[in-house]
C-alpha cells in the first residue's frame, strides 16, 4: 500500500523526531531505544490511520530490527575497551535465543491490544526500577549458573521480545543485582540485544500482517527502521555529551516518571478506556 504524499511527509517528520529523541536518550541515560520506540511507533502509525489488528507486532518487530544495528555498533565500541564479559555472554546466549524465539511466536499469536497490555505492565516494572532502584541492591555476588541460569536466560529473551527491546532494560538490572560492574553490565547487555533481536526479527519477517503501514515487509517497517537508525547515530553522541555536562540521575528519575505515564496510557488503551 502506497500512502498519499501528505501522509508520507507526516510519517517521515514524526519518525525523524522519534529517532532523534531515542538517540539522545540512549546517549544520555543509557536507556535502550526500544522502550521509547515501541510506544512512539504505535502512536505515530495510529495517528496516521494505520491502526490494523497487528499494529503492535509491527512496532515490536521494527524496534527489534533497529536494535540489531545499534547493539552491534555498541558491542564493537565496548569490546575495543575490553568491557564486554564474553563468559557471561556465551553462557547466557543459548537460553536467551530460545526465549527470544518463544517470545516472537507468542507475540505473533496475540492481539495488538493484548501486547499493549503486556508492554504496559512490563514498562511499569522497568520504570519502577529506574526510579527506585539502588546500586547497592544485590541478589548474589556472581551471575547465576546451573538451574537458575537455565530459568532466567530464556526469560530475559522472552520478555524483551514481548516489549520489542534489547538487552538493556532487563539485562543491566539483572547483572547489576548479581554484582557485575555497571560499565561491564551495559557492554554485555548490548550483546544480549544482538542475540535477542536477530532470531526474533528473522521470524517477524515471515509474519503476515493485515493492514500494515506502507513499506512493511513481514512485520518490519522499512521506512521507520531506516530513519531511526540514521537519527540515533546522529543524536546519540549529543546525549553522551549532555551526560558528561550534567548529573544524569535526576534525569533518569524524570524519565522513569515519563515511562510510567506511557505505560499507564498503553494499559488504558489496551483496556479500551
Amino acid at each position: 500500500m502506497i500512502p498519499d504524499t501528505m501522509l508520507l511527509v507526516q510519517m517521515l517528520i514524526l519518525l525523524i523526531v522519534i529517532g532523534g529523541f531515542a538517540g539522545v536518550l540512549a546517549g544520555l541515560l543509557g536507556v535502550g531505544g526500544g522502550i521509547v520506540l515501541v510506544p512512539a511507533f504505535f502512536y505515530t502509525f495510529q495517528t496516521l490511520g494505520y491502526d490494523g489488528p497487528q499494529l503492535m507486532q509491527v512496532c515490536l518487530a521494527t524496534s527489534l530490527a533497529t536494535i540489531i544495528v545499534t547493539s552491534l555498533r555498541s558491542v564493537h565500541s565496548h569490546n575495543k575497551k575490553g568491557a564486554v564479559d564474553w563468559d557471561i555472554l556465551r553462557g547466557w546466549a543459548l537460553g536467551i535465543v530460545v526465549g527470544a524465539v518463544l517470545g516472537m511466536l507468542t507475540a505473533a499469536s496475540l492481539r495488538s491490544s493484548t501486547l499493549q497490555g503486556v508492554f504496559g505492565v512490563l514498562a511499569l516494572v522497568v520504570g519502577a526500577y529506574l526510579g527506585l532502584g539502588r546500586v547497592h541492591w544485590r541478589l548474589g555476588e556472581e551471575m547465576p549458573k546451573g538451574i537458575k541460569r537455565l530459568a532466567l536466560s530464556p526469560l530475559v529473551g522472552f520478555l524483551s521480545v514481548l516489549m520489542g527491546i534489547g538487552g538493556g532494560s532487563f539485562g543491566v538490572p539483572l547483572m547489576s543485582l548479581y554484582a557485575t560492574p555497571i560499565h561491564r553490565a551495559v557492554a554485555t547487555a548490548a550483546g544480549f540485544g544482538v542475540i535477542i533481536a536477530v532470531p526474533s526479527v528473522i521470524g517477524f519477517l515471515f509474519l503476515k500482517v493485515a493492514d500494515a503501514p506502507p513499506f512493511t515487509i513481514g512485520a518490519v517497517n522499512l521506512v521507520a527502521f531506516g530513519i531511526v537508525i540514521v537519527m540515533t547515530m546522529i543524536t546519540a553522541p549529543w546525549g553522551v555529551k549532555l551526560a558528561h555536562a550534567m548529573d544524569p540521575k535526576p534525569l533518569k528519575r524524570a524519565f522513569a516518571v515519563f515511562l510510567t505515564l506511557v505505560a499507564l496510557n498503553m494499559l488504558r488503551k489496551a483496556l479500551g478506556w
